[in-house]
């Protein structure tokens, strides 16, 4: 190869990289710009609830104290969407599991055997994770007609000092 052809390689590889990197920061300016301003969390969370209402739309959300409320009340089933491991170290006291790895054969799971009409509170990991929204999502395409979730997550309860328990 000559020094020619090696330079103008190299003008055009530079030339497409601060091309790409300026179509980058076009394309993605809301998030630089929140970055900048140090906003970049805030900014995240928006978009994750904008995205939620638009993708769980119809799905009932609980806070943490709506959820500790109904809980008290003990008309309602906490229902676990995280890994069956992770329901086994710790989970809300009196919850039932429905890990992600059996939803797709959630016709024969033992939650579908129960009146349609009760109460369920699902909830995953924490506040980032979308397991509970999703679940609640296929509850309800499944007949259940009170289904609620949990966005705060087991973290949430477990930071409260709510009841948590490892059996079931």
């Amino acid at each position: 190869m000559t020094r020619i052809t090696w330079r103008r390689e190299m003008t055009w590889a530079f030339s497409l990289l601060g091309l790409a990197v300026i179509l980058g920061f076009m394309l993605q300016w809301p998030l630089v710009h929140a970055s900048l301003k140090g906003n970049l969390t805030a900014f995240l969370d928006q978009k994750r609830q904008e995205r939620r209402e638009v993708q769980f739309q119809g799905v009932k959300t609980l806070d943490l104290a709506q959820a500790y409320q109904v809980w008290q009340e003990q008309q309602v089933l906490f229902v676990d969407a995280r890994k069956a491991e992770e329901y086994q170290e710790l989970h809300v006291q009196g919850a039932m599991n429905v890990p992600p790895e059996t939803w797709g054969e959630l016709a024969s799971a033992e939650l579908m055997k129960m009146d349609k009409s009760r109460q369920l509170v699902v909830y995953c990991s924490q506040e980032s994770c979308d397991d509970a929204l999703k679940l609640a999502k296929k509850l309800r395409a499944a007949g259940f007609t009170r289904v609620m979730a949990f966005t705060g997550g087991f973290r949430a309860w477990d930071e409260a000092g709510y009841p948590a328990d490892t059996s079931r």
